[in-house]
């Protein structure tokens, strides 16, 4: 009788990461370089790691993969201090180490038939964007251009900085940008209701609709969106898409035990073809189609 293997078998690695440095910003967020060489080099926009925190802390924390270079060997992870382990981790020191099981899930699947790439982030949730609309630079010249519409309710883990790129249907004044997309020549805006100079005052998926409502037809026919951050805006963001008929891939949070399918910690209900169906979404995920996991709403 034949087996059926995990399709994550043999590309879920276990690495002794090297922490090389911690960046730390208001409200409790950081960005942690860890040089992780055979993680760095399997690591895809929407996969993420599952790190120890402390070596007295059995459990891990799942965290999203911001950037990898292949070339240095390193990870860029930006987290929120929630809890004991994440605070542990805050201390880490340049020079420590951490066990880093990943790199973990499968990671968004841009779309060549629709290259216009509107990627959503909200808090914890920009570092898969960041990731995702470094891939698609790269990927240039296949026709992808991106646009990438951050939110935040405390201030953002990075300077930002007024923008030079002018995108048509960004409302009046919104003008803050994400200063590392901004050098790359990404298109980039920033979406708050606490206030801060330059931004969209409004929720992220408000900016969104703003710039989708005044495309064209032929112009919306070549968008797909992307998105990642808390639920309640995830759930808004497949509203929107809904609204414009345009396709829409999310990153889903969850609360992980494992993080590599075992335990079913993890499972939420989706909707297939054949009915609704329990997913993991650390190794069935984090990406879905979000219509799935937010079926439509009949007008």
């Amino acid at each position: 009788m034949s087996v059926a293997h995990p399709v994550h078998r043999g590309s879920i690695l276990l690495e002794d990461a090297e922490v090389v440095g911690q960046a730390a910003w208001p409200g409790r967020q950081y960005v942690l370089t860890l040089r992780a060489p055979r993680v760095a080099a399997r690591a895809t926009a929407g996969s993420f790691v599952h790190l120890t925190c402390d070596e007295h802390l059995p459990m891990r924390r799942p965290l999203s993969v911001q950037r990898a270079c292949v070339r240095s060997g390193t990870l860029e992870i930006l987290y929120k201090v929630v809890g004991d382990g994440l605070d542990r981790l805050s201390r880490a020191a340049p020079g420590e180490r951490l066990s880093c099981l990943g790199p973990i899930g499968h990671g968004f699947t841009p779309d060549p038939a629709r290259p216009l790439a509107l990627l959503i982030g909200g808090g914890v949730g920009m570092p898969p964007m960041v990731f995702l609309a470094e891939t698609l630079l790269a990927r240039a010249a296949e026709g992808f251009r991106s646009l990438a519409l951050f939110g935040s309710e405390i201030p953002f883990p990075f300077r930002m900085k007024p923008s030079t790129l002018v995108v048509p249907g960004i409302p009046d004044g919104t003008i803050a940008a994400h200063p590392l997309l901004e050098d790359w020549g990404v298109a980039s805006r920033l979406a708050t209701q606490a206030g801060f100079a330059g931004c969209f005052p409004g929720y992220v998926t408000e900016l969104a609709s703003a710039w989708l409502g005044g495309l064209d037809a032929a112009t919306l026919a070549r968008v797909s969106m992307y998105a990642c951050g808390p639920t309640p805006m995830l759930a808004a963001t497949a509203r929107v898409a809904q609204r414009f008929e345009v396709p829409c891939q999310v990153s889903l949070e969850e609360f992980m035990a494992c993080a590599v399918g075992g335990c079913a910690g993890c499972a939420i209900q989706v909707h297939t073809a054949d009915g609704p169906a329990m997913k993991r979404v650390c190794v069935d995920g984090p990406v879905f189609d979000a219509s799935a996991v937010f079926p439509p709403v009949a007008p």
